[in-house]
């Protein structure tokens, strides 16, 4: 080969090598962890993750193309969730979508670096995951619920299904700081309406039975079962007690009451996990997440289901059923 053919040659491909490096960089398949606080086989754990592929492969991300996405599911489980966040950043992750206050705790105790969006969170700033809304910090940020203060509308809502209530358990987690924040609200609330609270903790199916059994002999009595209770896996049997014992009761997800829970009062929980997909989306094109503020839902929906309150005995007041979102007859 000629001297100049030689050069010309080097300096063509030497030309390309830019080219070759952004293309590579292009075609990357991105890592998405996903830490969720339900079972795979709650009702809306798997619509939630089908909700979330289907909005980032709107937005150009498609599974097994260019990006690649791994899915544990915590349960709300303290040390399941410790587990799997250590499986989730060892997969070594650009971005995790974390479900619920256990899971984000969990993923923080063990990275400060790799950015989490968050879903279905109770008050962010009272749980110390992020330092404001607006600037959360660190490396988290997300859709979150409400803040604790709203778990006293659970305890209105009661009350005005049932005027004579004067004494209410609460359903909760006490290893979930959110479960002890919401009961402290309820109680705040509970003073001004004229009835006692008190807390039921639980171990296991047996120990949510005896409880429920136990709090029943009491007179105008109903149930409070917050987001926090780690109770996805035992809601069926809390509605099947409720029904048993006369208890009306009050959730926090429209599913609930769709099957048979009496009322929910609560924020659209799905929707967070296609709003969380632009989140993540951003976050991958570069764009950093401290400049994400958290946010708030800005509709709560009231589902009653009369069905259940007629299995109950129950009444339901017009001026309920006239504010509520849906009514399931």
């Amino acid at each position: 080969m000629k001297r100049r053919e030689f050069i010309a040659l080097l300096s063509g491909a030497a030309a390309a090598w830019p080219h070759i490096g952004r293309g590579q960089q292009t075609d990357q398949v991105r890592r998405i962890g996903v830490l969720m606080n339900v079972a795979a086989e709650h009702p809306e754990g798997r619509p939630a993750i089908a909700t979330f592929r289907q909005a980032l492969q709107q937005l150009g991300w498609s599974d097994g193309r260019n990006v690649r996405i791994e899915n544990r599911w915590g349960e709300n489980d303290v040390d399941r969730d410790r587990k799997y966040a250590a499986d989730l950043v060892a997969f070594a992750p650009d971005v995790i979508l974390a479900a619920g206050t256990i899971g984000v705790t969990a993923l923080q105790r063990v990275t400060r670096t790799v950015p989490i969006v968050f879903v279905r969170v109770a008050d962010p700033i009272g749980a110390g995951l992020v330092d404001t809304l607006a600037r959360p910090g660190g490396n988290v940020t997300g859709f979150m619920n409400y803040e604790y203060s709203l778990s006293g509308k659970w305890l209105e809502v009661l009350k005005q299904i049932e005027p004579q209530l004067t004494h209410a358990a609460v359903i909760r987690d006490a290893a979930n700081p959110a479960g002890i924040a919401q009961f402290g609200a309820i109680r705040t609330t509970a003073a001004s309406l004229g009835v006692d609270v008190s807390p039921i903790d639980f171990q296991d199916a047996g120990d949510m039975e005896h409880a429920i059994a136990n709090f029943a002999r009491s007179p105008n009595s109903g149930l409070i079962v917050t987001p926090a209770a780690g109770s996805s896996a035992h809601i069926a049997l809390i509605v099947a007690l409720a029904a048993r014992y006369k208890l009306p009761a009050v959730y926090s997800e429209r599913f609930i009451a769709a099957n048979g829970g009496l009322i929910s009062y609560g924020p659209e929980g799905i929707n967070q996990f296609r709003h969380a997909a632009d989140y993540i989306d951003r976050i991958l094109k570069g764009e950093k997440l401290a400049d994400l503020p958290v946010q708030a839902p800005t509709k709560y929906e009231l589902v009653i289901n009369l069905k259940t309150a007629t299995v109950l005995g129950l009444n339901i007041p017009q001026s309920l059923l006239a504010t509520a979102d849906e009514v399931i007859e």
